[in-house]
């Protein structure tokens, strides 16, 4: 139980430094790769960020697999 909970607050700390860090991150084209779709027409604006969804997949499954090596 010790070990769960000890996940959840990485985790929980990992999302609020990738939130804190955003907008440095955006500025190097996280969240603009190619192949991530945007959609703007008038006030509308639909968003589905596949490639950087990918590519933090694979990131943080490295990362991952590193820690439980």
């Amino acid at each position: 139980m010790a070990i769960m909970s000890r996940l959840l607050i990485i985790v929980g700390l990992v999302i609020l430094a990738v939130g804190l860090l955003w907008p440095w991150l955006s500025r190097i084209g996280l969240g603009r790769l190619p192949g991530d779709i945007m959609i703007e027409r008038g006030n509308f604006t639909f968003y589905v960020p596949i490639t950087t969804g990918l590519l933090l997949s694979v990131l943080l499954s490295v990362i991952l697999w590193l820690v439980n090596r």
